[in-house]
């Protein structure tokens, strides 16, 4: 007889369930036998939130627990509006269903390399292209109109608000530096006003263009992007907030990265301001996972910087 997935709710307790297969493989592989679709040597994804399996090379079987429903209708809603609309590959929905009031999505499975294995070996030129690419996916996905994704919840400018006003006590939980901590209060007292209001529609956000969620292949020509995946956090907003992730783990303050990225996006050396960088700087902080002492990749950056004002410099250096 096979088990039902259980009732979970919140991630402390789903966490150790996740980590053990052994209590919810049996389950996705009769998920898969219910859809005829071919299971004969499973492949569990370790890293990732949700129970994620690939069913043989071409099927991927998402799972996620009903307290994280929200990322289910996200990353639906998300591949559903894209699907056609970008140049870069991404997962196409072959199934969906519910199994225990756990709702689940059967997608193709892309070809290519995970970014977080291969980046770091990357030559010089190559992640300097790859940004590039990067840069111009981030503007295609916020040329596409946002349609149901906008109904979201949270919207910005409520998101925002409450960012804020957690900003400071959440990173001093995190372990956030006092001579950074200390500018907090004034970086966002100049720039909430300019961050919470849009101008124009919300775009698109994935929130996260970091190495666990782009494919990259190999051609002659050397290392490009080959596919974008992991809609789970989709939301609508200002669309320098997805400039915080490759920001934080792929420029490394290396101006011709920075560069590349920025010129990917279609900004011009003239749009790079200092405006620009405190804002920047700001969002970084009020991202929804950001923890720069953990994320930003910039070697003896606490050293180098003593405060947030040439933390961003040492950041965006352009």
């Amino acid at each position: 007889m096979i088990p039902s997935l259980p009732a979970f709710t919140d991630y402390e307790a789903f966490g150790p369930f996740r980590a053990d297969p052994a209590r919810w493989l049996p389950v996705a592989r009769d998920i898969a036998r219910s859809h005829d679709l071919a299971c004969a040597a499973p492949h569990i994804f370790a890293a990732g939130t949700n129970l994620v399996l690939g069913l043989d090379e071409k099927l991927i079987l998402k799972v996620f627990p009903p307290f994280l429903r929200g990322q289910f209708e996200s990353e639906r809603s998300t591949l559903a509006q894209l699907s056609g609309q970008i140049r870069i590959p991404i997962p196409e929905i072959v199934v969906e269903g519910e199994r225990d009031g756990w709702p689940y999505l059967v997608i193709t499975r892309l070809p290519g390399v995970l970014g977080a294995d291969a980046w770091s070996a990357l030559p010089e030129h190559d992640k300097e292209r790859v940004l590039a690419e990067i840069g111009e996916t981030i503007a295609e996905v916020q040329r596409v109109p946002a349609g149901s994704l906008a109904r979201i919840e949270p919207g910005w400018d409520v998101f925002m608000r409450g960012q804020i006003a957690g900003c400071r006590a959440r990173h001093a939980r995190l372990g956030l530096p006092a001579k950074f901590l200390d500018g907090i209060d004034e970086l966002l007292r100049d720039t909430a006003a300019s961050l919470i209001a849009l101008d124009g529609p919300p775009v698109i956000l994935t929130g996260e263009y970091i190495p666990e969620n782009f494919l990259l292949s190999r051609g002659g020509a050397g290392w490009r992007l080959a596919g974008l995946i992991d809609f789970g956090d989709v939301m609508t907003g200002r669309g320098e907030y997805d400039l915080l992730g490759p920001s934080a783990f792929l420029t490394s303050g290396m101006p011709r990265r920075v560069r590349s990225l920025f010129e990917g996006v279609g900004y011009s050396a003239a749009d790079i301001t200092p405006d620009l960088k405190r804002r920047l700087m700001a969002l970084m902080l009020l991202h929804r996972f950001g923890d720069p002492g953990r994320q930003i990749c910039i070697e003896g950056w606490q050293q180098r910087a003593a405060n947030l004002g040439e933390l961003q410099d040492l950041l965006w250096p352009i």
